[in-house]
């Protein structure tokens, strides 16, 4: 058999580890490029291409973990780390490329649905949220010191050097998969050949959206999810941008809020969050958390102030606790062969949310004409940005004007989620559920509870 030992968790957690290791490495270069390549609509041309590629990865998800359920899940960990990565080393080659293949590898960029299913395949029921929130650990982790090393290594070696080095650990990835992964699904559990049908209702990615008006409390959850995920996936695609090129921070200054920022939601979404549940209960949990979102949005819009920034993040860092919040409320009330068609509506709504979201921030920032007069001044020896370069154009009233709209469309959420009662039984009719559920259509299908355990950043953040 292929690989290293028997298929385990932690295999899925250093593919995880390595893909976004070299990512985060490119957090400050990719700011930079953006700007100089994009000089008068940055956050424009950002949105579009966050937008796309999370539109297409929500449309391709589906169709490839049903083939993942045929063809087995090592050669699509091969295929997503591939393709997700292919756009590296074209930063110093052709910018323009760069950006391109960034969104049409949205097509592929689906790694997590495979790791899910990966770690779905070898574990039980009963530990499969804790394997889910090891994965979404190493993500997170992986993010809070990989932009902090690329900033200090561009700063002192230049940007070519950063980009060598996350090539270098992609294709370690790579290599990785290909010499130590084994094959997690059984061979029992895969059609007798490759050429197994897969229907169009496997890869229908609208399959799970379409049960969202069986029931009124699942259409208030729905409702509750999309306007407030909607404010925050565009915000995580265009927010470090903003505050590297609006908000006047340097490349360390960005990699030390993206640290601290990590580092306080694993904190919110652990201890903090079982406190809340424990003591105010489900509903309860999700209002004041959207609360929390409310807040650190209206602080950033109106925030003119880097430190306003540092400490609006801390408030975001508490708002972190909702989504965890509806699914726990989720698992609670439905009963068990609905758990499956609840969690995967909610987890359409969030990738539907991944390609709408950016692109209407950066739509947003457009309208408002929030964009840079001059391009920005070089960093000083000490790391610390000329800031007098930045500024606002003088017909922009307000700082951050998606953020407010933002607050708007939560403010509409919490309204929304105060009529989900706190106990109740979910009732959607499951139909053919079972041979389309979510992604994955075998019996250990990551939409299972444990997969509302997403990592606290999407890959469009990166």
């Amino acid at each position: 058999p292929q690989g290293i030992g028997s298929p385990s968790v932690y295999h899925a957690v250093i593919v995880i580890f390595l893909e976004f290791f070299a990512w985060g490495l490119l957090t400050a270069p990719t700011l930079v490029v953006l700007h100089e390549t994009f000089p008068k609509h940055t956050f424009l041309m950002n949105g579009l291409i966050q937008g796309v590629k999370g539109l297409l990865s929500f449309l391709s998800a589906p169709l490839i973990g049903a083939l993942s359920d045929v063809w087995g899940r090592k050669s699509f960990l091969l295929l997503t780390v591939f393709f997700t990565c292919a756009p590296i080393p074209l930063m110093k080659i052709s910018p323009w490329w760069y950006f391109a293949v960034i969104s049409v590898s949205g097509v592929f960029a689906v790694t997590f649905s495979v790791v899910f299913a990966y770690v779905a395949d070898i574990t039980q029921e009963h530990e499969r949220s804790m394997a889910y929130g090891l994965v979404s650990a190493t993500f997170a982790a992986s993010l809070v010191i990989s932009p902090a090393i690329g900033a200090y290594l561009g700063r002192e070696y230049g940007d070519s050097l950063v980009v060598v080095l996350a090539t270098a650990i992609a294709l370690l990835d790579i290599c990785f998969i290909l010499v130590a992964v084994p094959e997690s699904l059984p061979e029992k559990m895969r059609p007798a050949s490759w050429g197994a049908p897969i229907s169009w209702e496997q890869a229908d990615p609208f399959a799970s959206l379409k049960k969202v008006g069986q029931d009124s409390i699942v259409l208030l959850i729905c409702i509750t999810v999309f306007l407030s995920y909607l404010p925050e996936a565009g915000q995580y695609s265009s927010f470090f941008l903003y505050l590297r090129q609006i908000m006047g921070f340097s490349s360390e200054s960005v990699a030390a809020f993206i640290a601290v920022l990590g580092i306080l939601s694993i904190i919110a979404q652990t201890i903090v969050l079982s406190l809340l549940m424990r003591s105010i209960g489900n509903k309860n949990t999700i209002l004041l958390g959207l609360g929390f979102q409310i807040l650190q949005l209206a602080w950033y819009g109106f925030g003119s102030e880097p430190w306003m920034m540092w400490a609006a993040g801390a408030v975001a860092a508490m708002s972190s606790i909702t989504f965890p919040a509806v699914s726990a409320l989720v698992s609670r009330t439905a009963d068990a062969d609905q758990q499956g068609v609840v969690q995967g509506m909610i987890t359409g709504i969030r990738g539907l949310c991944n390609g709408l979201g950016p692109a209407l921030y950066g739509f947003i920032f457009y309208i408002f004409h929030v964009e840079l007069n001059e391009l920005p001044m070089p960093e000083s020896p000490s790391g610390g940005s000329v800031v007098a370069q930045y500024h606002l154009q003088q017909n922009s009233i307000i700082p951050g004007p998606p953020f407010l709209f933002g607050a708007c469309s939560v403010l509409l959420a919490l309204l929304v989620a105060l009529f989900i009662p706190e106990h109740t039984n979910l009732n959607v009719r499951s139909g053919n559920w079972k041979k389309h559920c979510g992604s994955h259509g075998h019996p250990h299908s990551p939409q299972a509870p444990g997969e509302a355990k997403e990592p606290l950043l999407q890959d469009t953040n990166v």
